[in-house]
């Protein structure tokens, strides 16, 4: 099928509003309208695209009739479903805020998180107690409503002109929450210029098209999942095929049996794929073109163990919650190492201390800015939306551009370790361990010390059924490494700790070992 997309809309116009999420809608509607849209891994149940369009102006007609306006917020607490992602989209192409909330991971902060957003109304999952005094619904099934739920309030044949046309492209689309399992939960508020404008550069770089079947498995919570997995599809005219949680077990048999050519992924999943019993070669999915990284630095080690066993090409990727996808690699020729190219519109730069811009192979912060007039937002404690930064924002992350323009990163601004004045890049000893076989996982964390400020410590998760003395890996180390990088001290566990989303928990550890230490 040819790509639909509408290419004519660049990501930085002034229309990239609702008006575009309804406008991909339509037009795949019209093209290929018993195409599916979303096919359920778990239950096998679909959606097709003409079923999508009269779904979302079902709900366009249900907002209305409820009095729900421009900037009036919905929140939604469900896990995947084909039912989540149409509310999701039904509410932004009504012209309203949706609001995501991963009820699992932030269970303890629900109270708070119900009270800053203040919401006209929640949509929820069956059983989910809510801390809210606002109307509430159970989502329900779309193709079989129960009574008091969502979809049995909404009427898909309730009319076309429901949408609101007062809403712009600068609106709040969309407000989600970082993690929560240990720190407070930030409320990340973006634009629909923000969330859409993002989509048609992130899939030229990964080279999405409208024959694609995407494969994600991520909480359509949080903004990775929603951007590549719910509207990478909508706005090529492709396939998701959903599940409700990653399972090593499955996730080649979803592959093979959906037909799907491109599926998400993150280095916990890689690790996870490494250390199963899985026996799979290429040739077995051959329909699958590469899986993607993101979320977490993926280490070199083990991006070459993942492609030397299984024969899959990676295509890592970056970003972050504030600014959607920040640069990707094409999925047919990865550069090895590297997050790929910036998305030309973020205007990325590397700067130094002072904020002067590095020239290419100098490491420095990573900083960038679609719009110039682009405020980067989050959600204070009363509900209001306050301002972090105007024009440009640091991501918080160090890296350094190669000469071709390709993105490398070597670590977090606050993870860094702080050696007698000297700044230590935890991923870089990471990667040291990690080139020894019996090595899984490695994650390496700064920790106090009376001389040197903070001294280098590494975690180090052995592969199944091998013995590897600490004190030989300090060897290898040190003969890789100048003594000041060099671990003085290396702990043998049988995991390390993530968060929901995979992401290695650093603080954590720090707070094991000093709780080791009294």
């Amino acid at each position: 099928m040819r790509d639909i997309a509408l290419h004519s809309v660049a990501p930085h116009a002034a229309d990239a509003g609702p008006g575009l999420l309804r406008a991909w809608i339509d037009r795949a509607a019209e093209l290929h309208p018993d195409k599916p849209y979303i096919v359920s891994a778990d239950d096998s149940r679909s959606l097709s695209y003409g079923e999508l369009r009269w779904r979302v102006r079902g709900i366009a007609a249900f907002l209305r009739a409820q009095g729900i306006a421009t900037g009036d917020r919905i929140a939604l607490a469900a896990d995947n479903s084909i039912e989540h992602v149409v509310c999701y989209l039904g509410v932004m192409a009504y012209g309203a805020t949706i609001c995501t909330v991963h009820v699992e991971m932030n269970r303890p902060h629900l109270p708070r998180i119900l009270t800053q957003l203040r919401p006209r109304l929640v949509i929820h999952d069956e059983g989910i107690e809510l801390p809210s005094t606002a109307p509430r619904l159970a989502i329900g099934r779309c193709d079989a409503p129960a009574t008091e739920s969502f979809f049995a309030a909404v009427d898909p044949d309730a009319g076309a002109e429901s949408f609101l046309a007062e809403t712009t492209a600068r609106d709040d689309g969309v407000i989600f929450f970082t993690s929560g399992t240990s720190d407070t939960p930030k409320g990340v508020v973006l634009s629909y210029r923000e969330q859409l404008g993002n989509i048609m550069p992130m899939t030229d770089g990964f080279g999405i098209a409208g024959e694609d079947r995407i494969y994600d498995f991520r909480s359509f919570n949080w903004a990775s999942a929603q951007l590549f997995g719910v509207l990478a599809p909508l706005a090529r005219g492709a396939t998701l095929v959903m599940a409700k949680k990653f399972s090593a077990t499955r996730f080649f048999d979803d592959i093979r049996a959906h037909g799907v050519t491109v599926a998400a992924g993150n280095p916990t999943v890689i690790n996870m794929l490494l250390a199963s019993q899985v026996k799979i070669a290429r040739q077995d999915v051959p329909s699958l073109r590469f899986i993607t990284s993101s979320s977490a630095p993926l280490l070199h080690e083990e991006w070459r163990r993942f492609e030397e066993r299984f024969g899959i090409p990676l295509a890592q990727g970056y970003g972050s919650s504030e600014t959607a996808w920040i640069a990707v690699n094409p999925g047919h020729a990865p550069r090895f190492g590297s997050v790929g190219r910036p998305l030309a519109y973020h205007r990325l730069a590397i700067v130094g201390a002072g904020g002067r811009v590095v020239p290419p192979g100098e490491t420095g912060y990573v900083e960038l800015g679609a719009w110039e007039d682009n405020d980067y937002r989050y959600l204070g404690d009363d509900g209001s939306v306050r301002v972090n930064s105007r024009g440009r924002m640091r991501t918080g992350d160090i890296g350094y551009l190669d000469a071709d323009g390709h993105l490398f990163l070597t670590g977090r601004e606050k993870e860094l370790i702080i050696r007698g004045g000297v700044n230590i890049s935890p991923v870089e000893i990471d990667g040291v361990l990690m080139q020894r076989a019996e090595v899984r996982e490695a994650a390496t964390i700064g920790v106090p010390d009376a001389i040197w400020g903070e001294e280098v410590v590494s975690y180090v998760v052995l592969t199944p059924g091998c013995s590897l003395a600490p004190d030989e890996l300090m060897r290898f180390c040190a003969a890789r490494l100048p003594p000041f990088k060099a671990p003085k001290q290396i702990l043998l566990r049988d995991g390390l700790p993530k968060s929901e989303r995979g992401k290695l928990d650093r603080k954590a550890l720090v707070a094991e070992w000093m709780r080791a230490r009294g």
